[in-house]
């Protein structure tokens, strides 16, 4: 492969906390090994679009504490089109940039290597999404900062919980994946986890909720906003309308999930997957992605990513209902 001159970096799909400390690995990265790196701003929309600027390192510097990403991010469905993506690589060829490092999710992961495959072009990604669920790595950027997120916000609802001998029904993200809601709810004391994919969770539900009404104390109901059964307002009316002695509140954390400083580990392994993105790159890799097993880099094919289903461990889950009498 010819040596590789300039590169792209974009960021696709949700925002996740970290993803500016991978920009900034990315490029320093990049200029350290004498390649000229153009920021693409919007994602595949702004490729699209041209919305493409060169980096330099003094642009990425003080944004590593920072939440979102300086590259702004966007969902593009005119690059799920053989036009969309035509336009979008006239313009990397219009910008000399011959190889593009692609921070984000399946999807992302999806049109990375639609648009390798067609233009035989070089691209890496790099994991980016609070839900955890890439196959390959055992951790995406932005997922701790995630965990604390709800850590923070559940722990202090228990207060209330307490306080009044409530219910609480809390909803995090995870619409197709369950990790969030698994390990926040281990983390939390959550007496139920209700995630997607473990089926029929109702069962267990009411058999809780009827041991419940005996001691009459306060509950945490972690809900993952995919669970089969519905989401935290649907189940809870479920409830309500089965033990109407309840008093039962809903939460729904949201947003708050996605955004904030990202933690230490989110920095660090962010740093070090952007630095291995580029190292990549420069040993002749293509249309793979970085993660991370173990606590080591690896390289994984990006169609692998995509077809491929992360489970969440068994373990985790035998530690939950291990916890849960």
């Amino acid at each position: 492969m010819a040596k590789i001159k300039n590169l792209g970096v974009l960021t696709s799909g949700g925002d996740a906390p970290g993803m500016n400390a991978a920009i900034r690995a990315v490029t320093r990265a990049a200029i350290f090994n004498n390649i000229e790196v153009f920021g693409i701003r919007r994602g595949y929309e702004g490729m699209i679009d041209g919305d493409i600027e060169k980096l330099e390192s003094k642009d990425v510097s003080g944004i590593i504490q920072k939440g979102g990403t300086m590259l702004k991010t966007a969902r593009s469905a005119r690059f799920r089109t053989p036009e969309g993506r035509k336009q979008a690589y006239e313009n990397l060829e219009k910008f000399g940039i011959d190889a593009l490092v692609v921070i984000g999710g399946d999807g992302s992961f999806t049109g990375a290597s639609i648009l390798s495959q067609e233009y035989n072009i070089p691209i890496i990604g790099i994991p980016g999404t609070i839900d955890n669920d890439l196959y390959g790595t055992d951790y995406t950027i932005g997922y701790d900062t995630c965990l604390n997120t709800v850590i923070e916000a559940v722990d202090k609802i228990r207060d209330t919980a307490s306080s009044h001998n409530r219910i609480f029904f809390i909803e995090v993200m995870g619409r197709d994946a369950g990790f969030v809601a698994l390990e926040s709810g281990i983390a939390t004391g959550a007496e139920v986890i209700m995630i997607p994919e473990v089926k029929n969770q109702m069962v267990e539900l009411r058999e809780f909720l009827s041991q419940r009404a005996k001691s009459n104390k306060s509950s945490i109901i972690i809900c993952a906003e995919g669970d089969d059964e519905g989401n935290a307002y649907e189940i809870a009316k479920k409830v309500e309308s089965e033990f109407p002695q309840f008093d039962i509140r809903v939460t729904i954390l949201g947003h708050i999930q996605r955004g904030g400083s990202p933690s230490s580990y989110d920095r660090v392994s962010a740093s070090r997957m952007g630095v291995a993105a580029v190292e990549a790159l420069l040993d002749d890799q293509k249309s793979i992605m970085v993660g991370l097993s173990n606590g080591q880099i690896v390289h994984v094919p990006l169609n692998k990513t995509v077809k491929m289903h992360k489970g969440v461990p068994k373990s985790l889950l035998d530690v939950a209902h291990i916890l849960a009498i």
